[in-house]
């Protein structure tokens, strides 16, 4: 009874007119009457369900879509060879860290009884064991394409006959009493529901550089749907949502080119998704979204709890927008440098052999092709392939 009382007590407390809505409105204002409909906080929870029959049209056409998409177009996963299981490396990879340092490195090798060498290679094969082969990437990126695609399409649908579309400023035109268009709450409930469905398989997909600021901008997204629905702020949130979506379906198209090695049709796509994402998130977000709630929100009203509360996210989400963008102005310098596209700077690459800082010295090269070193036999032929297995004394782990 008292757990009841003091969620009865918590609940009216959080709902308070003042906290949402501007000064002498209330929540009866929006209660629906007369044929009229107006958005309720607890229209979000439908939400959830959608997000769970997402995940499992997700499921579904990544397997019988994605997948055979991308074979069709000849994509192939290199082949990993899988490491020798070594109890204290596997330990410390699991609960130490991935890369250990020099001294952890010398001391593992020396309780195993390998090579510090050997134990170099042991961690970076084990690192590669671990990273996402090109289909599962192929098929992530091909499901969120086809997403943002529909959803862009779905809002420009949805809005290109309304006038805030085209006048920020109507935004706030008769509000909070704005009535709720049905089409409007279908597509905002779907997004809502994918971005629940990003958050939920999070841990799961393909983790990237940029993993934390992921995790960020997914529930300050999730947020800013809920809390511009609860409140009302449709208009303005469905603006966002469409910038938005005008340059995801972009990129995650880049992705899909580059996965198939479509050099050129890739690096074309990466300078189109280049100009929309400049100019939508750092042109347009600041100079129309921003400046609309920040200054034009508040010309008829007096300031509010959800006016400070709604510009605070959209500030964090600018924030990332300017982290974003310095990758991209890192990857078109690439670009410009080198003529072409080589990775996403927030993925992690495959390790070569010679990855860690321990290239192999160079060596002159025997007519035959063979290397040969001071001390050291032709290292090809079947007797020294045989001996390559062993190394100091002992064998190389695989």
């Amino acid at each position: 009874m008292d757990g009841y009382r003091m969620w009865s007590s918590l609940n009216e407390w959080l709902w308070q007119d003042r906290f949402w809505l501007p000064a002498n409105n209330s929540w009866a204002d929006l209660e629906d009457r007369d044929g009229l409909v107006y958005p309720h906080p607890r229209d979000m929870l439908m939400a959830l369900p959608l997000a769970l029959v997402l995940l499992a049209v997700r499921f579904t056409f990544e397997r019988f879509v994605g997948l055979p998409l991308s074979r069709w177009l000849g994509l192939r996963s290199q082949t990993r060879r899988l490491v020798k299981p070594i109890a204290a490396l596997e330990k410390h990879f699991l609960t130490e860290g991935q890369r250990p340092t020099e001294p952890q490195m010398t001391l593992l090798a020396t309780q195993c009884g390998l090579t510090l060498r050997q134990t170099q290679h042991w961690f970076r094969r084990r690192r590669n064991q671990d990273r996402p082969c090109l289909s599962k990437k192929f098929c992530e990126a091909s499901w969120r394409f086809v997403f943002y695609l529909c959803s862009f399409i779905g809002g420009l649908l949805v809005l290109y006959h309304e006038s805030w579309l085209w006048t920020p400023v109507m935004c706030w035109d008769n509000y909070p009493k704005q009535t709720l268009k049905l089409a409007l709450y279908h597509w905002y409930l779907m997004e809502l529901s994918f971005y629940i469905s990003l958050l939920i398989t999070l841990p799961f997909d393909i983790k990237r550089k940029d993993f934390k600021e992921q995790v960020v901008h997914h529930f300050i997204t999730i947020t800013l749907i809920v809390f511009s629905y609860s409140a009302n702020l449709l208009r303005i949130g469905s603006l966002v949502l469409l910038l938005h979506d005008s340059s995801d379906f972009l990129l995650e198209a880049c992705k899909l080119f580059n996965y198939t090695h479509w050099r050129r049709t890739c690096d074309t796509l990466f300078i189109i998704f280049s100009l929309v994402f400049f100019y939508t998130r750092l042109v347009l977000f600041p100079t129309e979204i921003i400046y609309t709630t920040y200054y034009e929100s508040i010309a008829n009203l007096e300031p509010f709890f959800s006016y400070y509360f709604f510009n605070t996210l959209l500030m964090l989400l600018q924030l990332l927008h300017v982290f974003w963008s310095c990758l991209i102005l890192r990857m078109i310098y690439s670009f410009m440098k080198k003529g072409q596209m080589e990775k996403d700077v927030r993925s992690d690459v495959e390790e070569s052999d010679s990855s860690d800082g321990e290239a192999a010295p160079e060596v002159p090269r025997l007519k035959n092709g063979a290397a040969h070193q001071p001390g050291a036999a032709p290292t090809d032929g079947p007797r020294i392939r045989a001996a390559g297995r062993v190394a100091n004394g002992h064998t190389r782990a695989t």
